[in-house]
């Protein structure tokens, strides 16, 4: 059985009470507030549900990061990155980026990230907690990849793209800026081949969760994000 949120003043179970089967399940309703979110995302759970299913809410047990030092880079999008034929915008349009993930792939015939999760994500924007990682090439939105921050942990959401590399490219532009402002971890929530070819790795939740309950507390950098312009050099 899982815990039931019927108020947002309820707290979450502790992550332990997730389920295995499917892994990390551990509760459903409550709502999408800011304040929900951020204390959901303080203690290492994140929502994930489709159109028409309550609110679900999730702690997986192994937990998939990359830490910024380990990022690995391969031979063809270092070459990519020396070309220079893009420019990397910073929080200049979060909705789009939204909008882009959420957008149909081939495939796929439906999107979690429904009209209330960007309105909530936007809403976490506006208070300076989520951010928007864009590749723009020759004038256009090529691709990106959002989430949240807090303390010194960025929280990967999703990520598209529109142009062979756009989103790879912001990515690792993401992970070297994270790595000179000193922030310990991005959380990757779920293992993928795709993240794993970066150096992300999965760890167990009660790692995950250790970590975590350290840097959330570190000072971060909140409001529009700006990035170095020498971050590649």
């Amino acid at each position: 059985m899982i815990a039931w949120l019927s108020t947002n003043r309820e707290r979450f179970p502790p992550v332990e009470n997730a389920l295995a089967e499917p892994n990390g399940l551990l509760a459903a309703g409550g709502d999408l507030s800011s304040e929900r979110l951020i204390a959901a995302y303080r203690h290492g759970i994140f929502p994930w549900y489709s159109a028409g299913q309550p609110i679900l809410w999730w702690s997986p047990d192994p937990r998939m990061v990359l830490f910024p030092a380990e990022l690995r880079i391969s031979r063809s999008l270092r070459k990519t990155l020396a070309k220079r034929g893009y420019h990397i915008r910073t929080d200049a349009c979060f909705e789009d980026v939204m909008q882009g993930c959420a957008g149909q792939r081939a495939g796929r015939e439906e999107t979690w990230i429904t009209p209330e999760m960007v309105a909530a994500y936007t809403a976490l924007h506006e208070r300076g907690l989520a951010h928007s990682v864009e590749t723009w090439i020759d004038g256009e939105l090529a691709g990106g990849l959002y989430g949240v921050a807090l303390g010194r942990v960025f929280y990967g959401e999703s990520m598209f793209t529109r142009v062979a590399d756009a989103s790879k490219i912001a990515l690792v532009h993401l992970a070297v800026q994270l790595a000179r402002w000193g922030y310990g971890m991005i959380d990757c929530q779920m293992k993928t081949a795709h993240l794993a070819r970066f150096g992300a790795r999965e760890i167990a939740r009660a790692e995950f969760v250790r970590r975590l309950a350290e840097l959330v507390n570190y000072p971060g950098i909140t409001g529009r994000w700006r990035f170095d312009d020498d971050l590649l050099e």
